[in-house]
């Protein structure tokens, strides 16, 4: 006992030695030029105040500079600066956002959605392969279906499905509008994104419709583009922001589930009926240089990534009919090795951006020796907890979640708001990343200068991410989704929940 002891401390003991190695290669290498350049100018001030007077004057007309000299130089620093001013990216603040929160009447627990499912199909074992899918969700008892998917058997009607739209997105809204101040005649661009529903006129117009936006107005919408096209949308929104100045943009991103329940039997198309739930968000972005002092984050990177070149990608998200002519959303076996290969496409492109030196020169180090020394070497993962304080992770369902953190390494604490929003919102598509970052915020955990990662992935197939940095410490909102049941979580989320 004592020797397996000993050895314990040791093995303690080396890993704290080796920690601290890290911790010090990190400080040095992110640090270097500051380490080489302080002792330099510390060196030339002790021998410039060594000089006297006349060393001093002696030393400046050596330089034999003239005033000619000192001007063109002048007007050389000054044109430099301003080119480099004009030719820099307009910064694109999030002034703030508002998630819709479904009312008790649209809730759906377990037992209410099995009883429907039973009373709808007469097919047992669809009934017991939903029953699994439940039980392995992560999904919680609090989760909301739209009211056409309350009636038995569902009215997925056009009427139904404009309903749950004007529901969901004018929720949102004025709830942005009351937190913000907006007036619609202030919004100069409007991005909706919506995949599965696209009537016409399109939801962009039945917006601008409600509010009476200005004719002018820019206005996309966005359709057919899968779970990450919230990310797609801050990237358009961005472009525009890019080249008209002094604008603010409206970006909404929701799903609309009505239409889309699936009537069929088929196994890999029962799945979206299982975890999809209402939700939207609504996004304000602005450029305006007197939006910084009120906004809450800046918006720093997006990167976008799309393997719909190879054919396995493409077909893994796939809406098509099955052999009865019903119409779903087929969800392939390899979906979770395909957003594995995206992620790491995307993390390649985004690592650069945002990673410190240290976790660099790690990673080119190992690359460069698995090409030339050993292929056996397993290739370095980056420690993006170096890089970011909060992580986003689309919560499209446990595995997802669980994938990601394992290919990361990275906490429970890191998962939480992704794991948390599943379990009491579950998978609400596109606008999910935004119930997670109020998750956060809920908590009292932003703080200023913290940096914030989402990170989405949608059907082509597709996988997206937006940093961004929070400009001021976020006091615990009031009124969002998780104003009445923050107090409860984080709630444990055991493995299987036996119905």
């Amino acid at each position: 006992m004592p020797g397996a002891a000993a050895a314990a401390g040791g093995r303690y003991s080396g890993s704290v030695k080796l920690k601290y190695v890290k911790l010090g290669y990190q400080y040095l290498v992110n640090h270097f030029l500051t380490l080489l350049l302080v002792p330099v100018m510390a060196a030339t001030a002790l021998e410039l105040a060594r000089m006297g007077p006349g060393e001093l004057l002696s030393l400046w007309r050596s330089l034999q500079l003239d005033l000619v000299h000192i001007l063109c130089s002048a007007f050389l620093v000054v044109f430099v600066g301003t080119v480099y001013v004009m030719s820099r990216p307009r910064p694109v603040y999030l002034v703030d956002y508002s998630c819709y929160k479904p009312p008790p009447s649209c809730r759906v627990p377990f037992a209410t959605f099995m009883e429907h499912t039973r009373l709808i199909t007469d097919d047992e074992k669809s009934v017991r392969f939903q029953t699994r899918i439940l039980e392995r969700s992560g999904l919680g008892e609090e989760t909301c279906l739209p009211p056409a998917n309350h009636y038995i058997p569902p009215n997925p009607s056009m009427e139904a499905s404009r309903a749950e739209a004007q529901l969901v997105i004018f929720s949102a809204i004025d709830d942005l509008v009351r937190r913000t101040g907006l007036k619609p005649k202030d919004i100069d661009i409007l991005v909706v994104n919506c995949s599965l529903f696209s009537p016409t006129p399109s939801l962009s117009a039945m917006i601008i419709n409600k509010y009476k936006l200005r004719s002018n107005i820019r206005s996309f919408n966005l359709s057919g583009m899968g779970c990450s096209a919230g990310l797609i949308s801050l990237d358009l929104a961005r472009d525009m922001l890019q080249v008209h100045p002094n604008s603010n943009a409206l970006v909404v991103s929701t799903e609309i589930i009505t239409p889309n329940f699936y009537w069929g039997t088929r196994r890999d198309m029962m799945l979206p009926n299982c975890l999809f739930r209402m939700g939207a968000a609504a996004i304000l972005l602005s450029n305006r240089r007197g939006e910084a002092r009120r906004a809450k984050y800046r918006l720093m990177h997006v990167v976008r990534t799309h393997k719909g070149a190879d054919d396995r990608a493409y077909r893994c998200v796939y809406e098509e009919e099955d052999e009865q002519g019903h119409s779903g959303i087929s969800l392939s076996k390899e979906l979770m090795a395909i957003a594995g290969d995206a992620l790491k496409s995307n993390i390649t492109t985004i690592g650069p951006l945002v990673l410190p030196m240290s976790e660099q020169l790690l990673f080119f180090f190992r690359l460069v020796g698995r090409k030339l020394i050993n292929k056996k070497w397993k290739p370095y993962i980056p420690d993006f907890k170096l890089a970011f304080e909060h992580f986003c992770i689309h919560a499209g369902g446990r595995a997802v979640i669980d994938e990601l953190q394992k290919n990361l390494d990275l906490s429970a604490q890191h998962v939480e708001a992704s794991r948390m929003t599943l379990h009491r919102f579950g998978n609400t598509s596109s606008s999910s990343l935004w119930y997670e970052l109020a998750y956060i915020e809920a908590k009292g955990r932003m703080r200023r200068g913290d940096r914030v990662w989402q990170i989405g992935f949608g059907s082509g197939f597709k996988c997206n991410s937006a940093v961004w940095k929070c400009l001021r410490t976020v006091k615990t909102p009031t009124g969002g989704p998780w104003d009445d049941c923050i107090h409860r979580y984080p709630v444990d989320i055991p493995e299987v929940v036996r119905l």
